[in-house]
């Protein structure tokens, strides 16, 4: 009898045992991840405290579009901005236009000119971007014989649509004047509103992330 529960006891004793083991291994596995991702999520924080821009640099992006796109952290505003109104297609076909003209293989030439052609210009292209039909035409033409200006035309008008239409709204877009206004900056209730409420955004997001 002695013996039964004794061995009882030892079996007891090894499950709590392993179930013990079992959890602390699962949380230490999962603060492994944790300190991986906060790790990385650190890394990425001194990225872009490095990377910060001044007042002075986000006051040029209302100066002209090509300083805001030229600039990665405008860009990156900018892009945001137009997903959210469901057009960063054309930012996309901007890019990808100034990637294109960087490519010095000759032989990457035809295929990057088909793909760019395929999912922005053509008429099944997936994120086409609106050109007239006479650019379109003339791109279309271009494609016989891919160069590395064959896409100017087009980039250039689609520029030129951002310039006048979506971004004179992003500079009147939170994704601008939270730049622009910092929280703590001087500002009406309601710019110190939004600032605020920016803040309260970014903390929440800091949080989760590090919960």
């Amino acid at each position: 009898g002695k013996s039964a529960l004794e061995s009882l006891a030892v079996t007891c004793i090894c499950v709590t045992d392993a179930k013990d083991m079992k959890y602390r291994l699962g949380f230490l596995l999962q603060k492994s991840d944790s300190c991986d991702y906060s790790s990385s999520q650190g890394k990425k924080e001194k990225v872009s405290s490095s990377q910060r821009v001044s007042q002075e640099e986000v006051r040029k992006w209302a100066d002209s579009l090509e300083n805001l796109i030229h600039h990665d952290r405008g860009l990156a505003a900018f892009r945001a901005f137009l997903k959210s109104e469901y057009s960063e297609e054309n930012i996309e076909f901007w890019v990808s236009c100034e990637d294109y003209k960087k490519t010095k293989s000759p032989a990457k030439l035809s295929p990057k000119a088909r793909k760019i052609y395929d999912e922005f210009i053509s008429v099944q292209a997936t994120k086409e971007v609106n050109l007239d039909s006479c650019t379109r035409e003339k791109t279309s033409h271009n494609m016989l014989e891919p160069t590395l200006s064959c896409f100017d035309e087009a980039q250039r008008k689609i520029f030129t649509l951002m310039e006048k239409d979506s971004y004179r709204r992003f500079l009147k877009s939170p994704y601008y004047l939270d730049l622009v206004s910092p929280p703590g900056a001087g500002c009406g209730p309601e710019n110190c509103k939004r600032s605020h409420t920016h803040t309260l955004d970014c903390n929440s997001n800091i949080i989760s992330q590090c919960a």
